[in-house]
């Protein structure tokens, strides 16, 4: 090859050479831009994952949010129907009471004068006799016909007996109008026992001897308490749901026992009440049912928490009884309980100036 023709070989080369060089620095260059804009969008990208997670965090806190407050909104209407019912009852019992009341002191009011005229007319009907001992064959045969001397004796205890039924009854209305009161809104001093006991007579159907139910005991063991600042138809609430619950505590034991374990160690609820301190009063009801596991008991006061088949019951009678006492009341609602060893629930509140 001449040197012209080597001369002119380099030429072409270095000419190939700056072309593939400028490619090179415009490939190079594409490649930087590409880079650049492929960070661009992974920076985008980032901040869109990051807002879109601060979305979903924003969305689940709301969420969450949300099915608290329907929870709650729930419980509240649960409450409501619950304490509802409660009014109504109370509202029913005291219609009752009164409108038993009117004709049962009409009763109680004229039966001391019917029996005082009873007894005149007796005596009448004896001086009679001694005056006119003789009397025509008609008259004495009415007088075998009613047995008279039986008539004499009998009537004045039929009316005795009148008298001391309409005095149960009044008793008893007394203690239904005790259970009502729903005229009380304030807290006022009242016989702790007395809301107890008309609390009893209220479930007396249930505790009673009934086929397939032997009767409960109730055992009463009243220690010497002054009159408790509290709001007594709200605490005859409490009274009902814990007493209601150691009924069916009870009532489940009998049916896995036999006829002969239940009468060696028979159905009771015992009910305590004593003063703790100087300003505090402590009301026990024990029962010696099947008793619980610590899950149970630890979830015992939680609004709809309950061990009872659907349909008897709502899971808000312990939940509201705590508030009751703890909220309003300012006291203390403990459940002390073990399997095979009964429940017993304590009932703390203050004697006086206990916060509203």
């Amino acid at each position: 090859m001449e040197p012209t023709d080597w001369e002119n070989r380099i030429k072409e080369l270095e000419k190939e050479n700056r072309i593939l060089r400028k490619k090179l620095e415009t490939s190079e260059s594409e490649r930087n831009q590409l880079e650049a804009l492929n960070q661009k969008k992974e920076s985008l990208l980032k901040i869109v994952t990051e807002e879109f997670r601060d979305y979903e965090n924003i969305l689940k806190a709301r969420m969450s949010t949300l099915e608290k407050a329907l929870e709650n909104q729930q419980t509240m209407q649960l409450k409501l129907i619950e304490a509802e019912k409660m009014s109504a009852l109370g509202i029913l019992v005291a219609g009752i009471a009164h409108e038993i009341n009117n004709p049962v002191n009409f009763i109680y009011g004229n039966i001391t004068y019917v029996n005082d005229y009873a007894g005149d007319i007796l005596k009448l009907l004896a001086m009679y006799q001694d005056r006119y001992p003789e009397t025509d064959a008609e008259i004495e045969a009415f007088i075998d016909k009613i047995d008279l001397n039986f008539l004499r004796e009998d009537l004045l205890k039929t009316l005795s007996s009148m008298k001391v039924g309409s005095e149960r009854i009044r008793e008893i209305v007394l203690t239904l109008r005790n259970f009502a009161r729903v005229d009380e809104a304030e807290k006022k001093p009242v016989n702790i026992h007395e809301g107890i006991d008309s609390t009893l007579l209220i479930l007396q159907n249930l505790t009673k001897e009934k086929p397939g139910h032997t009767a409960i005991k109730i055992v009463k063991n009243y220690g010497q308490l002054p009159k408790v600042e509290c709001y007594a138809g709200q605490l005859n609430q409490v009274f009902m749901n814990i007493i209601n619950n150691a009924v069916d505590a009870v009532r489940e034991r009998e049916q896995k026992l036999s006829i002969g374990e239940i009468e060696a160690n028979p159905s009771q609820i015992v009910i305590t009440t004593s003063i703790i301190s100087e300003n505090w009063t402590r009301i026990s009801i024990k029962d010696n049912g099947l008793g619980m596991n610590e899950a149970v008991k630890g979830k015992i006061f939680n609004p709809f928490f309950t061990t009872k088949p659907v349909g008897h019951g709502t899971g808000l009678g312990l939940s509201i009884s705590y508030q009751i006492v703890v909220d309003k009341h300012g006291g203390r609602l403990e459940c002390i309980s073990a399997m095979g060893e009964g429940t017993e629930f304590v009932i703390e509140i203050p004697i006086a100036n206990s916060r509203s």
